[in-house]
């Protein structure tokens, strides 16, 4: 088994995981090894690497969650490569031919055996339409899906052992998090999905002309095969061939870093790994993006909530940080808000004290997490996935222009884009929507009182309220009801003895031939009562059965 083989052996039979999966205990495979002199991540991403596809892109994505996991093991899993060796070119010209349905000379005027990028999932070969267009081909790895969703299954399992067995996984559904993964991995194996997502970025920036995607050949493109422009320029991971070819550093940071602000902030829709890989410069500084599998995608209410948050950190405004972190939705329970409040309070004079010119947005996302994770607060997985663009592309801006700061990039871009939440033009369509809203609900308002009128008359009409933890305050009430009917019980006996005893006392037999009345009663009496409780007992405890 890989993962006992890398020393988490022992772990795993102490959590239960084996035997849930109905693994047997091996001493061999169990034991730590050469591996426990490595650190917990360096074994982690040592696993995935030799589990494969799966399992590296899993690593990849656990590489955003912060909120989960510590820094040193992130930095691991950050190294994950999604390399592997390429498979055979008969097999490449076989997927080609039976998506394409036709033969692969027919197809394309060239195609090169020689891959120029191997992957997890597939692989990329130049070649050329038979227009003569310089185009590149990305295919799907033969069997990919079988594979995949083995590995899925096993995964789900364990998710599902986590949540039942442990408090982390009640408080943070792994099981959900494997759906979403699952999820994830179903969208990169749909290559249309890639095409169309290429289509969207085209129509977001085509008023932008630094900013390119390739153009998509779609009568050359299925669900595993991709046929798109080729792109010729330096990628940005060729950090010393960018130098060499005397490119501008401060243009192409601020282009880089403008346009996914721009994909973040204002369309919502932004690239998901913008890695040096899958960026490329041309020779006017023009930014292009590749491989666009992975997209990370925020709705109108998460962007509000991010430019809150980036707000906060501009302005060094804890309350509004507070704000944003609370309107996630993200608390499984109830927390402290003043104690939460002091601690963003302690991060805004740690972290935010410096000049804004010198604050690193990785670091302040890093911090955040850290605090929403002591508070058992589950940050969404699209705000994991924005963080870790932002995380990569401040990397890459310092590297390109160390003296060019991505938060004072932001500032003025996330300001222009809130004046435009507040617009008299936006407020106005606001304002006539909630108007539509109120004329639907005045107009259907008879309507639906006359259909309630009805229900109420001819049909069983039953309204249901519920307590919360009705249950406890119900077995409080019956015990208090049950000590409560022995007493009147006791009490009315009691009474009931008291007045034959007067009675007696007020005739004219003799105090001879009261003893015997008087101790036979007693003794009835207590037989009676004894009886009484004995039954109050036993019902009290059926009562509590049901």
């Amino acid at each position: 088994m890989v993962f006992a083989s890398h020393g988490f052996g022992t772990l795993m039979d102490r959590l239960g995981i084996l035997k849930y999966l109905k693994i047997e205990k091996q001493s061999n495979e169990l034991s730590e090894g050469e591996s426990s002199r490595l650190s917990i991540g360096e074994r982690l991403r040592l696993s995935f690497e030799e589990l494969g596809p799966t399992f590296i892109k899993l690593g990849q994505i656990m590489s955003t969650r912060p909120d989960l996991l510590p820094h040193d093991i992130i930095h691991e899993l950050e190294k994950l490569q999604d390399s592997v060796a390429p498979f055979p070119m008969n097999e490449v010209q076989e997927v080609i031919e039976l998506e394409l349905g036709d033969k692969l000379e027919n197809i394309f005027k060239e195609f090169r055996a020689e891959p120029i990028a191997a992957a997890s999932i597939g692989q990329v070969h130049r070649a050329k339409l038979l227009s003569g267009k310089d185009v590149v081909v990305k295919v799907q790895r033969p069997n990919i899906e079988k594979n995949i969703s083995l590995d899925l299954g096993i995964l789900k399992d364990i998710a599902d052992f986590v949540d039942n067995r442990t408090r982390l996984g009640k408080l943070y559904s792994f099981s959900k998090m494997a759906e979403e993964f699952e999820t994830t991995l179903a969208n990169e194996l749909n290559f249309r999905l890639e095409g169309e997502n290429a289509e969207t970025f085209k129509v977001n920036f085509k008023d932008d002309d630094s900013v390119i995607v390739p153009d998509i050949s779609w009568i050359h493109t299925t669900n595993r095969v991709i046929t798109m422009e080729e792109i010729k320029g330096v990628s940005l991971k060729n950090f010393d061939e960018l130098e060499r070819l005397g490119f501008d550093n401060t243009i192409i940071a601020r282009r880089l870093a403008t346009s996914i602000l721009y994909q973040i902030l204002r369309d919502g829709f932004f690239h998901g790994d913008p890695h040096p890989g899958n960026i490329m410069v041309l020779e006017d500084n023009t930014i292009a993006f590749l491989d666009l599998g992975m997209i990370g995608q925020l709705n109108l209410h998460r962007k509000n909530q991010f430019l809150k948050m980036l707000m906060g950190i501009t302005l060094k405004d804890s309350k509004l940080i507070v704000q944003a972190i609370v309107e996630l939705d993200a608390m499984s329970e109830r927390i402290n808000m003043r104690k939460l409040e002091k601690d963003i309070d302690r991060l805004r004079d740690q972290v935010l004290s410096v000049p804004l010119s010198q604050i690193k947005i990785g670091e302040v996302f890093n911090e955040v997490f850290d605090l929403a994770f002591s508070y058992n607060i589950m940050i969404p997985g699209e705000f994991t996935m924005l963080a870790k663009s932002l995380i990569t592309l401040e990397g890459l801006v310092e590297k390109l222009d160390p003296d060019l700061n991505v938060l004072e990039i932001a500032e003025p871009i996330a300001g222009k884009l809130i004046f435009t939440l507040i617009s008299p033009e936006k407020i106005g369509k606001e304002i006539l929507g909630g108007v539509l809203d109120y004329g639907n609900l005045v107009r259907k308002f008879p309507t639906a009182l006359l259909s309630f009128l009805d229900k109420l008359e001819h049909d069983d009409f039953i309204m249901q309220f519920k307590l919360k933890d009705a249950d406890r305050y119900v077995q409080k009430l019956d015990s208090a009801f049950s000590r409560l009917s022995i007493s009147i019980v006791l009490l009315s006996l009691s009474i009931v003895i008291a007045g034959i005893l007067v009675g007696l006392g007020l005739t004219d037999i003799s105090g001879a031939e009261i003893e015997p009345i008087i101790i036979s009663m007693f003794k009835g009496g207590l037989s009676l009562a004894g009886i009484i409780v004995v039954v109050l007992i036993i019902s009290i405890f059926r009562s509590k059965r049901h």
